[in-house]
């Protein structure tokens, strides 16, 4: 997939990775869901487009007339920024896999299923989620092709929403990774530098951009190349920022 952007003159892109919405349960979502409006709000005045990297939601799954509740204040900014003029695209991670037209239709949001090559100006990126990249995790591979093959996705909607949506979050809550125990492997052990290496034999890109290991890195791969890990909004409350020129990694002070 390929995307292009000119970025207008003082105008920025923001990044932001695993906001994982829903979890663990509705009150401490919900305080999170408003600290991330607030940081949309802090960013409006000149953001030209904002990427969400994946897992944006703990959970979510699209039934032909019902999707599920909560989460009505971050939808509602949403509109609201695209409203503005602000393109919003949104990339689906392991934990909301079967996100569909939903946000396409009702927000205007660019929907990616998987890697894309972003061209800002003279600038290269990868943006993935990261979750399936690189070496190992085999398991989760099989997995995602059960999960994302349509004649599963068919039989699913077949539960009734109450079922099928308990039975998914039960699944999201078993494989989720608290942030605040995630440890960095070295440079050398964290799958994901080994695939943007393996990338940059292939091609030179000046950054990749990935969520999914809920640690934020930037970590410089060779001379013109850099990794960029966005972190979680769980613990960490880390954004990407590129204003032409730069990208930066920063926290959200809140």
């Amino acid at each position: 997939m390929y995307l292009n952007i000119q970025l207008e003159p003082n105008k920025k892109i923001y990044f932001i990775s695993d906001l994982h919405l829903g979890a663990p349960d509705y009150d401490k979502s919900l305080v999170r869901e408003k600290n991330i409006i607030r940081f949309l709000e802090s960013v409006e005045s000149n953001a030209q487009a904002i990427f969400l990297v994946g897992d944006t939601f703990d959970f979510w799954f699209e039934y032909q007339h019902v999707v599920p509740k909560y989460f009505v204040r971050f939808f509602a900014k949403l509109i609201q920024l695209k409203e503005k003029g602000i393109d919003i695209y949104v990339f689906t991670g392991n934990h909301d896999l079967w996100l569909n037209d939903y946000l396409k239709q009702e927000i205007g949001a660019q929907i990616f299923h998987t890697k894309v090559e972003l061209h800002v100006n003279n600038h290269s990126f990868l943006v993935a989620h990261g979750d399936g990249l690189g070496p190992g995790d085999k398991k989760y591979k099989i997995l995602k092709k059960i999960f994302t093959n349509p004649i599963c996705q068919w039989l699913f909607r077949w539960l009734h929403p109450d079922i099928g949506i308990k039975i998914a979050q039960l699944w999201s809550r078993h494989s989720f990774t608290d942030p605040s125990i995630e440890v960095f492997h070295g440079e050398d052990n964290e799958w994901l530098i080994q695939y943007c290496r393996k990338k940059l034999a292939e091609k030179q890109y000046d950054y990749f951009v990935m969520g999914h290991r809920h640690l934020p890195m930037n970590i410089a791969l060779n001379e013109k190349s850099t990794y960029i890990n966005l972190g979680d909004w769980i613990v960490n409350c880390n954004y990407a920022v590129f204003d032409g020129h730069e990208m930066k990694l920063n926290k959200f002070e809140h």
